[in-house]
């Protein structure tokens, strides 16, 4: 029996419970390293000054454009593999890995030269003061140096993920982490680099974490990348699309949620905007172990869709969603209990910033429980290739009921109307997205 056969049985046989764990641990350390990059720079950079904190906020806008169109490449050809090779179709899936990979990288280095041609206007775009431009600016320069890395970092994380080899990738994105946390401080501080230091050490991490897993791919009875076997037709085009526009509009509208939030907060100074930063920087690790488990669902559910096996992809999507929301609720109740010494390792002694980011923390607690019914969703209509319902519940959250309440709250309420923004938006998506998860449970007979 070879290897690929080997996990074909693995997948439709283990039991899902065992299954979802298994997966499940190596995908949240990998959603916590891809989290850890811009925390870690968060907390060095932290030491120097305000503007700073609030630069690599502002620069994130940029890292979610990047990580939409590599969740959107990653995503639809890693969904699109597991199912072929739930059905033994290995050679469209090794075609597939190759196309996801390079398509990818090629646009992600477009993106980054637009971006550094359009540095200034891009930066006050995302939010950033005449005060906080220079360290943006500074901190952008290495980011949009690593940006192809950084992508394809993230394709072949998903890529492997979805084909059953979560433990591979997570050595792989494990790497560039905890090499970024050694390099912070050097570059930051020994070389007296400031904020442009935490760029390059994010460049230089994302780099060696490439490099890495291209040279883990193939292995695990996994797809091996080759150039060769790039082969961009209208077919595959179509089918990236239908796993990945979930992706897509979910981080690209994440990404315009911190544009609007950014610009929003800017208007009542760099301490506001630093402290939705730092908030920002929590419940991202927050949602990482979140999203993180709901992942190890992914290659259960998109296996066992595509050899049939449909009475093990409701099994493992109810425990998924229950798992899911009683984790949601312990972060929720431990970090509303603990908001101030949490926000306060971020903040470098900011008392202004500390009192906010307390405020932020707590509002956007009360509405997180919601979260684990509202990603689970999204990812099981995601998996089983129910691609327009899965876009709208991606667009729910973080744009369709977050802008307007993000608007209407800095109209209404000012800063307490903005800290409140977010709770409103996951309660309005929890709502939404209800009939779409009971209607496609009910299909699958």
């Amino acid at each position: 029996m070879t290897a690929q056969e080997k996990k074909y049985v693995q997948m439709t046989t283990t039991p899902v419970r065992k299954l979802v764990a298994r997966f499940a641990l190596p995908s949240i350390v990998c959603m916590l390293m891809t989290s850890f990059y811009n925390m870690v720079d968060t907390y060095f950079v932290s030491r120097l000054n305000t503007q700073s904190i609030a630069a690599v906020g502002i620069v994130f806008s940029y890292m979610g454009i990047i990580q939409a169109v590599s969740f959107f490449f990653g995503h639809g050809s890693g969904n699109f593999i597991s199912r072929a090779l739930g059905a033994r179709k290995t050679q469209d899936a090794q075609t597939m890995a190759s196309t996801g990979l390079f398509s990818a990288l090629i646009v992600s280095s477009a993106l980054a030269l637009v971006c550094l041609a359009f540095k200034p206007t891009v930066l006050r775009a995302f939010g950033a003061t005449e005060s906080i431009l220079p360290y943006a600016s500074r901190y952008l320069n290495y980011i949009l140096v690593g940006t192809p890395f950084t992508s394809g970092s993230i394709v072949l994380n998903n890529q492997m993920r979805l084909q059953g080899n979560a433990r591979l990738s997570m050595i792989g994105i494990l790497s560039g982490g905890v090499l970024n946390v050694i390099l912070d401080p050097i570059f930051i501080f020994a070389l007296d680099m400031g904020v442009a230091g935490a760029g390059l050490a994010t460049a230089v991490s994302q780099f060696c974490c490439f490099v890495f897993m291209m040279h883990l791919t193939g292995r695990g009875g996994g797809i091996a990348i080759l150039p060769s076997a790039f082969s961009l037709t209208r077919t595959r085009i179509r089918e990236i699309a239908a796993g990945g526009l979930p992706s897509l509009f979910r981080q690209g509208l994440m990404f315009l949620s911190l544009i609007c939030l950014n610009n929003l907060a800017s208007g009542y100074g760099d301490h506001c905007v630093a402290a939705f930063s730092v908030v920002s920087r929590i419940m991202a690790i927050a949602s990482a172990l979140l999203i993180g488990f709901g992942q190890g669902f992914q290659p259960v559910c998109g296996f066992n869709y595509g050899a049939g096996r449909f009475d093990r992809v409701r099994s493992a999507l109810k425990f998924t969603l229950g798992v899911g929301t009683a984790y949601a609720l312990i972060f929720a109740l431990v970090a509303s209990v603990f908001a101030e010494p949490f926000v306060n390792l971020f903040t470098g002694g900011d008392e202004d910033v500390l009192r906010l980011g307390v405020r932020i923390l707590r509002w956007q607690c009360l509405s997180f429980p919601l979260c684990g019914v509202i990603i689970g969703t999204n990812m099981f209509l995601q998996n089983i290739r129910r691609t327009w319902p899965a876009v709208a519940v991606a667009a729910a959250r973080q744009g369709l009921f977050f802008i307007p309440a993000a608007l209407l709250g800095n109209l209404f309420g000012a800063v307490a109307g903005l800290s409140a923004s977010q709770a409103v938006s996951d309660a309005c998506a929890f709502v939404f997205c209800l009939p779409f998860l009971i209607a496609a449970y009910r299909a699958l007979k």
